[in-house]
């Protein structure tokens, strides 16, 4: 998606300089060259809201252009007031000759050259280059030098939290971020993490993109999907190299891929800068846990032995304890740390170690438990303060009341697979160590139900994609899928269904398109493999773009692959939304598509293409699709249409 750039500047002409001339011929066309969508303030805001939405802007713009050619005391508010809201982020350029204000005197500021009060002809090609370069190197270093002087005079002063400053009455853009979440969290309920990876994609300002990959990254942390989040929240970082939640987050991440040393450096790196953060001191805890459980767990040895094992290597335990406590004691409203202590502390007294602690387990006890309840007086859909709390009572509580605490707390789930996994885990430790299990097995069954509730039911051996070209229109000048070739290339793409051994296990997925499309749906149909069409419209608009065009016979072979029982449709708009602002929707569709594939793993997907090797008519086209493939997965199987 394009960047998006608001420019304070005078407008008409003022002082014998056409601003509304440099804007059109010099500022605008410079922006765009470096892949930002330009704003001005007079284009788009409504009447009586120009103040409103002019907040807006310089709130949650990646970039504020600034011409301070003249005193026009519009701009210099403008500008004042984006510096005290954001560090970075602000080109100022101008034509004034003579020294700056005392203010910004010090600032880098961007010249250009006008004549008889217009852009230069004759360096016009010149300042917009050099426009186009500052915009891109400023974006570029988002994270070095501070250009507010309020951010570099006040080095403690931290930006304030974007979400905090919304703006009464521009409802605008928070509809749009607040569907954008929605459907982020629909795609995660539903298990769908393609749609996910393009969400994630889709977000409107720079001040968003960190958030949006974090989210993503959440929700395909609670899928299981641990590569793809590890993905998401390394690209979060990319933007935002110093945030917790994505540092932290990856050092769980880590854990979950059974990368424990790396788990623990990651996680003493991050604790070196935050040393009073509950969060790090956590897990700093749950990797010396996972170290102390990998030392004993064995599966060929009986539980007896474990648990012996578990008792030698008492030392570890104590390491895997104090992080914990040291969470707990930095805030005691960190629950999740308290009972990780508490459960390991009561641990320790079942193998026979000596715990010596100064503080008791019945005052943690009663500290975790206040822990607990505190968080869920406001919020009683809490899943991680109802987990704790039933933990707690799997240590302290007879059978009924541990029973009636867990079902309480997967009540709350909303189908966290992470979460309800997370608690399975932590019981499987006591299974293994013997811990009453006369309460701990039944617990432990109340989340394998779950977890087999909201996991697939099988997952396809093969996840077929195909991209293909349209059947060419009559009278085409260059030739690239004539219909003469129509029989060759359904003959073509049945072999290498076959030559890949699809069946009915595989998925495949594709678009509607007359041509390839329809050849390859009809192809997996005879092979009885299931298959989802993708259409980048609404259906009737898809038709008559995409299907018609080839002829009736192509719609009504359509209409007979969408209505087969064994094929699902999905449509971009009606699923992801509307499509971002100079989108190209097939291209859009093609990520959807690849996404979707990709999600279960490379080593699964394949990709089958009817393409003549060469560029396509555009964006979205099957080109596009090959390229996107190549970068992710297996070469493509190509069935060139020149070849045919």
């Amino acid at each position: 998606m394009a960047l998006h750039a608001f420019v304070a500047m005078p407008f008409g002409v003022k002082e014998g300089i056409d601003f509304d001339q440099i804007y059109a011929d010099l500022i605008r066309p410079a922006l765009e060259a470096a892949g930002f969508e330009a704003l001005r303030g007079d284009e788009e805001m409504r009447a009586g809201e120009i103040r409103k939405d002019m907040f807006q802007e310089l709130l949650l713009a990646d970039l504020v252009v600034v011409d301070v050619s003249i005193e026009n005391p519009n701009v210099w508010y403008e500008l004042g007031v984006r510096h005290a809201l954001r560090a970075r982020g602000v080109v100022i350029i101008g034509c004034r000759e003579g020294r700056l204000p005392f203010d910004i005197v010090t600032d880098r500021v961007l010249r250009y050259h006008r004549k008889d009060g217009k852009p230069d002809p004759d360096m016009v090609a010149v300042d917009r280059a050099a426009l186009t370069r500052y915009a891109s190197e400023t974006m570029k270093s988002w994270h070095g030098l501070k250009i507010s002087p309020v951010y570099n005079q006040l080095p403690y002063l931290h930006e304030p939290n974007w979400k905090s400053l919304k703006v009464a009455d521009t409802t605008e853009f928070w509809d749009v971020y607040d569907s954008w979440r929605d459907r982020i969290e629909l795609a995660r309920r539903q298990n769908r993490a393609g749609d996910i990876l393009v969400l994630a994609e889709e977000t409107p300002t720079w001040v968003l993109r960190k958030e949006a990959r974090c989210l993503a990254g959440k929700a395909l942390l609670k899928l299981g999907l641990y590569n793809l989040a590890l993905e998401q929240f390394e690209s979060a970082l990319a933007i935002d190299p110093t945030d917790l939640e994505s540092l932290c987050s990856i050092g769980v991440i880590l854990g979950r891929l059974n990368k424990h040393h790396e788990a623990e450096i990651w996680i003493r790196d991050i604790l070196d800068i935050h040393t009073n953060n509950p969060d790090c001191w956590c897990l700093l805890g749950r990797a010396q846990k996972t170290e102390w459980v990998h030392r004993w767990r064995i599966p060929e040895r009986s539980g007896a032995e474990m648990r012996l094992i578990a008792a030698s290597q008492e030392a570890l335990l104590h390491e895997a304890i104090e992080p914990y406590q040291a969470a707990f004691r930095t805030d005691p409203r960190h629950f999740y740390s308290g009972i990780n202590a508490l459960t390991l502390r009561y641990l320790l007294r079942h193998l026979g170690c000596a715990d010596n602690s100064p503080v008791s387990l019945q005052a943690l006890e009663g500290g975790v438990r206040w822990s607990c309840l505190a968080p869920l007086d406001k919020d009683p859909r809490n899943y991680w303060a109802r987990a704790s709390l039933a933990n707690l009572e799997l240590l302290v509580s007879n059978e009924p009341t541990v029973i009636r605490a867990h079902r309480y707390a997967v009540a709350a789930a909303e189908n966290d697979w992470f979460a309800l996994d997370s608690s399975r885990q932590q019981l499987t430790i006591l299974r293994d160590l013997d811990f009453r299990p006369d309460v701990v097995k039944p617990a432990l069954e109340i989340y394998e139900y779950e977890l087999a509730r909201i996991t697939p039911a099988k997952s396809p051996r093969k996840a077929i994609l195909f991209s293909g070209h349209m059947i060419d229109k009559p009278g085409r000048q260059e030739p690239r899928f004539p219909a003469e070739k129509e029989r060759k290339a359904a003959i073509a793409i049945a072999q290498k269904l076959e030559e890949l051994g699809v069946g009915p296990e595989d998925m495949a997925l594709c678009g509607g398109a007359c041509g390839g499309d329809i050849l390859f749906a009809e192809a997996c149909l005879a092979g009885n493999v299931p298959l989802t069409l993708y259409l980048a419209l609404p259906e009737l608009e898809f038709v008559e773009r995409s299907v018609a065009v080839g002829g009736s016979e192509w719609v009504d072979r359509f209409y007979a692959v969408k209505q087969d029982p064994r094929v699902k449709t999905l449509i971009a708009p009606e699923v992801l939304g509307p499509a971002p602002k100079g989108a190209n929707p097939f291209a859009r569709n093609n990520l959807w598509m690849l996404y979707t594939t990709l999600v279960h793993g490379p080593e699964c997907a394949r990709f089958v293409t009817l393409w003549n090797g060469r560029e396509g008519d555009g964006p979205g086209g099957t080109k596009d699709m090959v390229d996107r493939m190549k970068k992710h997965s297996r070469p493509p199987c190509i069935i060139n249409t020149n070849e045919l």
